[in-house]
């Protein structure tokens, strides 16, 4: 049997999953779609904000996390505004962390998958009567 701080903390976990896989594919699979078919010289610094997750330490990623959300961090008067004093050592600024974190090992792949779509597939599909959203 679970002791009620073991449910608890599971409980945490897996809000805090569904709520980040969540996140991640409503504002990553669009991300993805842009930055595989995109030009622009901005994707590329876009691209490399995403790896960073991936190259820098745990720790250092969270230092940074913490500065930033912190009380002093630039997004305090965020913070203010929903009624919290900072996001540091609350749900939001885990959600904001493992979104963060996560980002890469969802919109890397996805990225991958859409540059692999030719695109005349697209085009046929355009040419068949498929929505954008459809194709």
């Amino acid at each position: 049997m679970l002791a009620p701080q073991d449910l608890e903390a599971l409980l945490l976990s897996c809000r805090l999953a569904f709520v980040t896989t969540v996140i991640l594919l409503i504002v990553g699979t669009p991300l993805a779609w842009w930055l595989a078919r995109s030009k622009r010289r901005v994707r590329l610094v876009v691209e490399v904000l995403l790896a960073m997750p991936l190259v820098l330490p745990p720790t250092v990623l969270g230092f940074y996390l913490l500065v930033f959300l912190g009380p002093q961090g630039p997004l305090t008067s965020l913070a203010a505004l929903i009624g919290q004093s900072s996001f540091v050592f609350s749900f939001t600024g885990l959600v904001i962390g493992s979104v963060i974190y996560s980002a890469p090992f969802v919109i890397q792949p996805l990225v991958s998958a859409f540059r692999g779509i030719r695109s005349n597939q697209l085009e046929a599909a355009e040419v068949l009567g498929a929505g954008f959203m459809d194709r």
